[in-house]
C-alpha cells in the first residue's frame, strides 16, 4: 500500500543513476565485479553469495521497476538510510551499493535463519509469552535506536510483502536456524528521515499493520509503536487484530474496530501481556509507550536488557523548560503521584544522562548522551536541533524529582488503569502546593486559546477561584492552537 500524488514517470535512461554516478566505489573490488555480473537471477528479490567466507545478500532493484521519480528516490532514501544507521546488534549490516545500466544492487549481511512469520508458522501460528518477549524485546530495541536517530520505518511487519520498487520485502531475518538466533531488520524501503517535532502526511506501509494516524495523514514515531503492537497481538495468539476481505475494509476495522481480547488464547494470556499490547495498540498516538518505555513495561521488564536514551524525554523536558510556573507546578504535583512501574524508566533515562556528583542534569548531560549514541542518520534527520530549544539548561540544572515532572507525559498516564488514582493523589499535592487563583481570561492565555472558550474555561474554576479537579487534569494537557509541521509529498 503506497498512496502518494500521481508519479512523474521517467525512463532510467532519461534520470543519470540512482546515486547521481554511474559507479558507486565498493571496498572490495572483486565483490562488487560480482554484484554487477549477477543478472541472471533477475527474477528473485535477493542473491546469496560468500564473499571471504562470511555470506552477503544481495538485494536488487530493478531499474524496469524504477520508472518513476518516485521509485528512483525511495530506492536512493533506502541505500542512505542503511549507510547512515550502524551499530545496532539487531540492525542488518550494511556493505555498500552499486548499479548497472539496468539494476541497482545493495549488498548486507547474509542472514540464513527465515523470516519471524515462518517461525510463527512451525509453532503453530503463535508463541509462548516467554518467546514472543524474546522477539519483542530485539524489535524494540532496534526501533528505538532507530527513532533516537530519526528514521521513522512506516513498514513493520513479521512476513513478506510485495511493496512498490522490489519484487518482495522483507523486515525480520534470523541470522541462522538455530533457535536463539538473534533477529536483524533488514527492510528499509518505505523509511524516512524525520525530524523531533515533524509529522508526515503520506499513505505507506502495510494494511494490516498501518495506524490509524497513517490513514489521518498525520503521523510521526508513533505509527511504528502500532504496528509492533499488532506484531505482539500475533505472536500471542496467532491471528490479526484488525481484519477485512478487502484493503478498504481493514482500513476501516483499523479505524473503528478494538482488539478482541475475549476469545481463545486470551484468557490464558496473563494481564501484563495483554495491558502490554493494549497500550500499544491504542488509537490516540499520544498514549501509546515508546520502544523504550515498552522495555521497562512489567511484562518485559528485566535486568539482562539495558534500556535505550529516548527522544521522546527531550520533547518532553523541551516543552516543560518553555511552560508557564502554573503549569510546570500541576507537573510537579503529577510527578509526585507517579507509581513504581513509571519511575523506573524515569530513572533509567537520568541515569543515562550521567548527571554530575550533585545529582543534578544540565543541557550538557543532554548534548553528550546525544554525541555518545550518534549515527549519520542523526545529522541527516537533524535530531541535535531539539537542543537550541532546551537552552534554558545552559543555566538550570534539573534534580531527578524535577526531571521527572519535565519528563512525564500527560496522555501516557491516562491510558493507565491507575489513572483515576494517581490524578486524584496528583490534585491533593497540587493543592498543598501549586494551587492558586487564577482567572479565566489567565487561564485562557495560559492555554493559548481565544475568548470563544471562557464558557468552556469557567467550568474549571471552583468558587474560591482555583482550579477544581477537572480543571487540573484539563490543564495539564497543556491545549494549544498551534500547529506542528506536516511535511507535505
Amino acid at each position: 500500500m503506497r498512496v502518494r500524488a500521481r508519479p512523474r514517470t521517467v525512463s532510467r535512461g532519461s534520470c543519470r543513476s540512482v546515486f547521481h554516478r554511474r559507479k558507486v566505489v565498493v571496498a572490495d573490488w572483486r565483490l562488487r565485479q560480482r554484484m554487477i555480473g549477477i543478472t541472471d537471477y533477475i527474477g528473485d528479490s535477493s542473491i546469496s553469495i560468500a564473499d571471504g567466507g562470511d555470506g552477503l545478500s544481495v538485494t536488487l532493484a530493478h531499474g524496469k521497476k524504477m520508472t518513476t521519480a518516485v521509485s528512483i528516490e525511495d530506492v536512493r532514501r533506502e541505500v542512505k538510510i542503511l549507510r547512515a544507521l550502524s551499530g545496532h546488534k539487531h540492525l542488518v549490516k550494511f556493505h555498500d551499493a552499486c548499479e548497472d545500466a539496468n539494476n541497482v544492487y545493495i549488498a548486507m549481511e547474509l542472514c540464513e535463519g527465515g523470516e519471524l512469520l515462518d517461525r510463527i508458522l512451525s509453532r503453530g501460528g503463535k508463541y509462548s509469552e516467554d518467546d514472543a518477549k524474546l522477539i519483542i524485546v530485539q524489535i524494540l530495541n532496534v526501533v528505538a535506536f532507530c527513532h533516537l536517530q530519526g528514521v521513522v520505518h512506516r513498514d513493520l511487519k513479521p512476513e513478506l510483502t510485495m511493496p512498490f520498487h522490489l519484487p518482495a520485502s522483507q523486515n525480520f531475518l534470523f541470522t541462522s536456524r538455530d533457535e536463539d538466533a538473534d533477529m536483524k531488520l533488514i527492510d528499509f524501503g518505505l523509511s524516512d528521515f524525520i525530524r523531533p517535532d515533524e509529522r508526515l502526511n503520506d499513505i505507506v506501509g502495510s494494511a494490516y499493520y498501518v495506524a490509524p494516524e497513517v490513514l489521518h495523514r498525520s503521523y510521526s514515531l508513533e505509527a511504528d509503536i502500532w504496528s509492533i503492537g499488532v506484531i505482539t497481538y500475533i505472536l500471542l495468539c496467532g491471528s490479526r487484530p484488525f481484519w477485512a476481505r478487502t484493503e478498504s475494509g481493514i482500513f476501516r476495522s483499523v479505524l473503528r474496530s478494538d482488539p478482541n481480547f475475549e476469545d481463545l488464547p486470551w484468557p490464558s494470556v496473563s494481564p501484563e501481556a495483554k495491558d502490554f499490547v493494549k497500550r500499544l495498540l491504542n488509537k490516540d498516538y499520544r498514549k501509546r509507550m515508546t520502544a523504550a518505555q515498552a522495555l521497562t513495561h512489567p511484562w518485559l521488564r528485566s535486568e539482562s536488557h539495558p534500556i535505550p536514551l529516548d527522544i521522546f524525554v527531550y520533547k518532553l523536558v523541551k516543552s516543560y523548560l518553555h511552560a508557564t510556573p502554573l503549569k510546570r507546578a500541576a507537573l510537579k504535583a503529577l510527578s509526585k503521584a507517579l507509581t513504581e512501574d513509571e519511575l523506573v524508566y524515569l530513572r533509567a533515562q537520568f541515569m543515562l544522562l550521567e548527571p554530575s556528583k550533585d545529582g543534578r542534569v544540565s543541557i550538557e548531560n543532554f548534548r553528550l548522551a546525544l554525541l555518545g549514541n550518534a549515527t549519520e542518520a542523526m545529522r541527516e534527520s537533524r535530531v541535535h536541533d531539539i537542543l537550541n530549544a532546551m537552552t534554558a539548561l545552559s543555566y538550570k540544572k534539573l534534580d531527578f524529582e524535577e526531571f521527572c515532572a519535565a519528563a512525564i507525559s500527560t496522555y501516557q498516564l491516562e491510558a493507565l488503569e491507575e489513572w483515576e488514582i494517581i490524578a486524584t493523589v496528583a490534585f491533593q499535592h497540587f493543592e498543598q502546593e501549586g494551587n492558586r487563583h487564577v482567572s479565566v481570561e489567565e487561564l485562557a492565555r495560559e492555554l493559548n486559546v481565544g475568548p470563544t472558550a471562557h464558557s468552556i474555561l469557567r467550568d474549571w474554576i471552583r468558587n474560591d477561584g482555583k482550579l477544581n479537579m477537572l480543571g487540573y487534569t484539563k490543564f495539564l494537557h497543556g491545549v494549544t492552537l498551534r500547529s506542528t509541521p506536516v511535511r507535505r509529498h
